[in-house]
């Protein structure tokens, strides 16, 4: 049986002694890629940006697009959380900068190398929607990160 100290710090939940299984980081990702997906993807959505996601599976349906880009942020969410989750999201103040920055690198990864790839454009071009992404990513990443911190601490 183990033991866990917790303490409350300006909102700030840190617990030591007990790491979170296997299962509650993949709960952590799943939760968090999705609480940071949909409010990502209704911004995209106002942008008329899920078109463009839906040519990833050869579609340009809304809808299709919105679900692709749910399917994506539960993966990227998941790879934050089951590799590093023990060791980054420790307090929900780390969780959100941890987050941010975690959405900072996917806004790198995806929008600004892979989808250029996967559309016969070149890498690295920046246009009108290049900051705006860069805001989305980041804030995904942040919600994702408290959500997951919120999850993770949840009734360890």
């Amino acid at each position: 049986m183990s033991t866990t100290t917790s303490s409350t710090m300006h909102g700030r939940t840190a617990t030591a002694g007990t790491k979170a299984g296997f299962g509650r980081r993949v709960a952590a990702g799943v939760i968090g890629g999705l609480a940071g997906g949909i409010v990502f993807g209704v911004l995209m959505a106002m942008m008329g940006m899920l078109p463009m996601i839906a040519g990833m599976v050869g579609s340009d349906s809304p809808f299709v697009g919105f679900a692709v880009h749910l399917m994506i942020s539960i993966m990227i969410g998941l790879g934050l959380t089951v590799l590093f989750g023990n060791l980054l999201l420790t307090t929900y103040v780390r969780g959100l900068l941890v987050g941010m920055a975690y959405g900072a690198i996917w806004w790198v990864l995806g929008p600004l190398v892979a989808m250029p790839l996967m559309f016969g454009m070149p890498p690295f071009t920046f246009d009108a929607t290049t900051l705006p992404s860069l805001m989305g990513h980041v804030l995904y990443g942040g919600i994702l990160g408290v959500v997951a911190v919120a999850t993770l601490v949840r009734r360890r």
